[in-house]
This record gives structure tokens, sequence and C-alpha cells, in this order.
């Protein structure tokens, strides 16, 4: 059974805070968690000290708890003690200031380039709709072609406006967007994709209904859904056999380390990514390191045992 002031707590976040039954089980669990590792120190919980709870995120720790679970933890605990404290049942917060360990970054995935210009190549065995098959082709081009985002796709009109987040200008052979943080670029278009998009552009007025200002629509022929965006790159990417699944971040990802591999100009990655810190686009240099470990493991005498 709960320690009185934690079912309080726990309490105050069904009623006031309306966490959700899912929350507020994990809630439970770790004020459940809390409670035992107090026992097991013959601590109370209402004198536990900044040095006692420093002992007992070092324990998760040393227990082998990932870093999101022990930070999840953590939070949990920093929310009791400080509903606590306004209650005036605890002197201080122990666990504010108290962080859990860095989890490590995952690294983007990135198609490899063969993998990458087969999907941009793909002819589907079946074609429902010659229109939406045009579609389909253009947006792949544009997403691997010039490494735009999503929402950024999704946000492209037709023609240059005061409200448009984005356009195609196919004369100077390039796309403007408007990303992250309202910050405007353009991106070059390459020769495949500008021939996709003048494909699409032929046949899009049979698919869009009067007067809809956007590039890509769905087959009802309004703005064309991240959802449907989705769903189309995925059976398109199994269609071409690709070995994993693809999605619509992975064409950027692949845009970038495909230039980076063999450009070696992270200034102009990051440029034409967007990215407001080199930082953000640094990480694509370790995508290159791996790229090269796998080419020296291939093929150095020395690399195998």
């Amino acid at each position: 059974m709960l320690l009185q002031d934690f079912g309080d707590y726990l309490q105050h976040a069904r009623v006031q805070q309306r966490l959700s039954p899912r929350t507020l089980q994990l809630y439970t669990d770790g004020l459940e968690r809390l409670q035992r590792m107090l026992a097991d120190a013959a601590i109370d919980a209402r004198a536990l000290t900044l040095a006692q709870a420093r002992r007992l995120a070092a324990l998760l720790h040393r227990e082998g708890l990932a870093p999101k679970s022990i930070a999840l933890l953590l939070s949990v605990w920093r929310s009791c003690y400080r509903w606590l404290g306004l209650q005036g049942r605890v002197a201080l917060n122990p666990f504010d200031g108290l962080k859990a360990p860095k989890a490590p970054k995952p690294l983007p995935k990135a198609l490899g380039v063969d993998d990458a210009v087969q999907l941009a190549s793909h002819e589907p065995d079946e074609i429902a709709d010659s229109r939406l098959e045009a579609r389909d082709r253009a947006i792949v081009e544009l997403l691997y072609g010039a490494g735009l985002r999503a929402a950024e796709l999704i946000g492209l009109d037709v023609q240059a406006s005061g409200q448009a987040a984005g356009w195609v200008d196919l004369q100077s052979s390039e796309v403007h967007v408007r990303g992250k943080g309202d910050k405007w670029r353009s991106t070059p278009l390459g020769k495949a994709a500008s021939g996709a998009l003048r494909d699409w552009l032929a046949v899009r007025g049979e698919v869009a209904t009067p007067g809809e200002p956007a590039l890509f629509v769905g087959a009802r022929g309004h703005r064309i859904a991240g959802s449907t965006l989705r769903t189309m790159l995925s059976a398109r990417a199994v269609s071409a056999g690709m070995p994993a699944h693809v999605h619509p971040h992975m064409l950027r990802h692949s845009f970038a380390s495909h230039l980076l591999q063999s450009s070696g100009d992270l200034r102009a990655v990051q440029e034409l990514l967007g990215h407001a810190h080199i930082t953000t686009t640094q990480v694509y240099t370790q995508l290159d390191h791996q790229h090269l470990a796998r080419i020296y493991d291939a093929a150095h005498p020395r690399a195998k045992k």
C-alpha cells in the first residue's frame, strides 16, 4: 500500500491534473518503486535529502535502467515532491535539478545510394490511376532530390503568393520553402525532379478541385494529407523491394547523406537542409564514416580475420 503522501498526490493527479489512465499507471508504478527504495534504505519520505536523492538516481543507473526510464522516474518523483512542497508537507524538493544520464541519440536512417535511386525510378507493375502515379513519382523525386521535410512538401502551392508556405519555380529549377522557424530557403531541382513535376502538373488539373492552391493533392482533389503521403511512400517502397520501412524523413536523410558523401561540403548541406546550426548537420558525417567503414570491412584484406 502506498504511503499517504504518495496516495494523496496520485489522487490530485487523477482529479485535478486529469492524467490519462495510462499516465496515471506510470506515475503509480514510479512512486511504488520510490517507496520500495526508501524502505530498503530506511529513509523517511518527508526527510529525503538532496544527497540521498542523488544516491537513489545513481542506484537506478547501476540497476541498468535506460536513460529514458530513469528520466521518467525522476520526472514523476520531482512532480510529486513539488506538490508535497506546495502542501507544506516537505521543506524542499530533493529531485529539483537532478537529471538523468543523457541517452545516446540514434543516427538517422538513410537508404543506400542504389536503393534511393531504385525507389525514385521505380515503376509499379500495376497502376490504378496514372495521374496519381505521376504525383507519387514527383513526390519521391522532391523528397529525395531536394531534401524537403514532409510538412514542407505538403505545404507547397502551385504558385507563389502571400499565403504560400512554398512553391516550385520550374523556370529557375528551384523549390522555395518556409521551414522551421519561419525561415525561407531555396533548393535547386535536378533534371529528374523537374521532369517528374512537369509530368504531374500536366495532369494535376484533372485531379485537383477548382481553386485548390496545393501543388500535391489527394484523390479527392484537396491538399494531400500527411497520412496519405506516408502510406503511399511505404507501399511504394515495398513495391520497389526496399529492404526496410521507408518514411518521408528517411529520404531527407538520404539526400543529406549522399550529398555529403559526394561533396564533403558540410556548410552547403547545412544550407540545403535549412539547419540553423551546423551541429545538427554534423550527424550526417557519422553516417559518412559508417559508409567508409563498410567499404573498408568489405575491401581491405586486413579487415577480416
